[in-house]
């Protein structure tokens, strides 16, 4: 069986030391090392020849997505798959554009992870949920620059651009559910639907749950 070498770049100890126990636990997955920026990653990746690359968007000294640029542009062989908290179109684009083979968001479950890894070492892509919608529309939508991605046109059905996850936690909001009863239920992070209340919130530019009810519904949203 050959094994996979990977590299962990991640500013938090804790979420690195998660993953390499989710990777320990598959025989042909190999840590050989962790580092904290996106400048570490480069000169590592450059050092230890890993088959891949499994790095944080943002982090000190070199962001993610900028060290995955470089690296793509040193000619490096390394496959990378980029972890985020935001489903943001921007952060999406911009990482397929610097040459990432995935994009995962930090609450994805130990099964696609692993999928992930093996979609994207076989030399397939590999980006999870809504983040794959993101991807398909714009390509549809003629594959606008991802330097400065410009909003989709608002339409009747969905006048704030909002996405298939926020449509689902909008849904459970206005049903009475707390951040933490919706995060158990959908089996994501508490941080995340926070984030994702966060954006709902900016994008239907208002600022408290009455508010948000009365455009909804005025909206047809729910």
């Amino acid at each position: 069986m050959k094994t996979t070498k990977i590299v962990l770049a991640d500013d938090h100890s804790l979420v690195r030391d998660g993953i390499r126990a989710l990777l320990e636990e598959e025989e042909d997955l190999v840590v050989v090392a962790e580092v904290s920026n996106g400048k570490e990653a480069i000169d590592m990746v450059n050092e230890k020849k890993p088959d891949l690359l499994i790095i944080d968007i943002r982090m000190p000294v070199m962001n993610g997505i900028d060290a995955v640029s470089m690296l793509n542009k040193q000619g490096t062989n390394v496959k990378a798959i980029i972890l985020s908290m935001h489903d943001s179109e921007e952060y999406i684009l911009k990482s397929v554009s610097a040459g990432a083979s995935g994009y995962l968001l930090k609450d994805t479950g130990k099964i696609e992870f692993i999928k992930a890894i093996r979609t994207v070492q076989q030399g397939g892509k590999y980006f999870s949920g809504d983040i794959s919608n993101v991807l398909v529309n714009n390509l549809l939508n003629g594959g606008k620059s991802v330097d400065k991605p410009s909003k989709p046109a608002k339409n009747s059905d969905n006048p704030f651009d909002l996405t298939g996850k926020e449509l689902q936690i909008l849904e459970l909001i206005l049903s009475g559910l707390t951040n933490k009863q919706i995060s158990e239920q959908l089996e994501n992070s508490k941080r995340t639907v926070e984030t994702h209340r966060f954006n709902l919130m900016r994008k239907m530019e208002v600022k408290n749950l009455i508010d948000l009810s009365k455009k909804a519904q005025e909206f047809n949203l729910v």
